[in-house]
């Protein structure tokens, strides 16, 4: 008989946290640089009808696969990012920002082209603009070559590597089936998660898990999402097209849904007790989920974990890191939720 829900203690899920101390994870992807004006807006411009907003205050912090690194090292893990930057002062306040977390990195810096920054500006509680200065365009063939130097030579010594899509250039079917084939060759045979990106949803074929979110599930499967029974019709569409061995569909206030494999889904309900703001939320869950693998728990364990951070990143404002002790608190004083077989 087909076991049809799943139990776990909060002490035991509890005590699986201080597991994640120390542990490796490589992490390769878009890293990007946040940046926040902060200000007022008391009047409008004589030049356009437009607010004026009077800056007095600026603060930088890592973005994209930067935020996963934040994530990994807050939970007491020990991130190596490999990513691509421009030169100049974007790159160097981003490899400010890592020896601030205290981050290990190899840089492929590629003279004239941008690093990529998100300028937000913000009167008040309110978001009046966002200012993207960009480089989207795939990286060439010496850049890819550099970046996958740098993997192959620190793929040994872990055993989980993410892949964190952000299409801004450094993921690409060439990356992603040479990737495979350097873990296909080596002997760790790391464990590959990806955070992905719709346009490119093809070209992750045979990675351990993906992490997609419900708008990027639907895309990928060209399918709709809206019941538990289009949730695994869609997600059976992915297995099929792309042959992974996992699947984690975050589904915000649903929960998540997670495929052991085409036959098998258990839904895991949401731990958030309030939504304020969503940013960072998936970069939360592939660190954590990472992070517990590597440290050897199981992957419902895995994910359960990663569920409980989620919901604790979606009760700040932008995008926020969880703690061991903040981790724990919220399992032991949270009900953990009971896991429902949905196939």
């Amino acid at each position: 008989m087909q076991e049809q829900e799943k139990r776990i203690l909060p002490q035991t899920l509890a005590g699986l946290v201080p597991g994640l101390a120390g542990k490796k994870v490589l992490l390769v992807g878009d890293v990007m640089l946040d940046e926040y004006l902060t200000g007022d807006a008391e009047r409008i411009s004589p030049e356009a009808p437009v607010p004026v907003v009077r800056v007095f205050g600026e603060r930088h912090v890592l973005g994209g696969a930067g935020n996963v690194a934040r994530n990994l090292c807050s939970l007491g893990g020990i991130p190596h990012v490999v990513c691509v930057t421009g030169t100049g002062n974007g790159a160097e306040r981003m490899d400010s920002l890592l020896d601030k977390e205290g981050i290990e990195r190899s840089f492929v810096r590629i003279a004239g082209r941008k690093t990529t920054c998100k300028t937000r500006v913000i009167a008040g509680r309110q978001q009046m603009l966002r200012i993207d200065r960009e480089d989207t365009s795939p990286i060439g063939a010496d850049a890819l070559d550099e970046l996958l130097d740098h993997v192959a030579r620190h793929l040994e010594a872990h055993d989980v590597l993410i892949v964190s899509d952000y299409g801004k250039g450094v993921v690409s079917q060439a990356f992603m089936e040479r990737l495979t084939a350097l873990r296909d060759a080596s002997s760790a045979k790391p464990l590959i998660l990806v955070d992905p990106k719709t346009p490119n949803f093809r070209w992750y074929k045979r990675v351990f898990m993906l992490t997609p979110n419900a708008k990027e599930t639907s895309e990928g499967a060209n399918l709709p999402v809206g019941t538990r029974e289009e949730i695994v019709a869609a997600g059976q569409a992915i297995f099929d097209s792309l042959h992974c061995e996992r699947l984690l569909t975050t589904l915000g206030p649903r929960g998540m849904a997670l495929f052991e494999n085409r036959q098998t889904v258990w839904h895991i309900p949401t731990m958030a007790q309030e939504v304020f703001d969503v940013t960072g939320a998936g970069d939360t869950v592939i660190a954590t989920a990472s992070l517990s693998l590597a440290a050897g728990h199981s992957l419902l364990e895995s994910c359960m974990l990663a569920n409980c951070a989620a919901g604790i990143v979606v009760g700040h404002v932008g995008a926020a890191t969880v703690t061991p002790a903040v981790l724990t608190k919220a399992i032991l004083q949270g009900m953990v939720p009971v896991v429902e077989r949905w196939l």
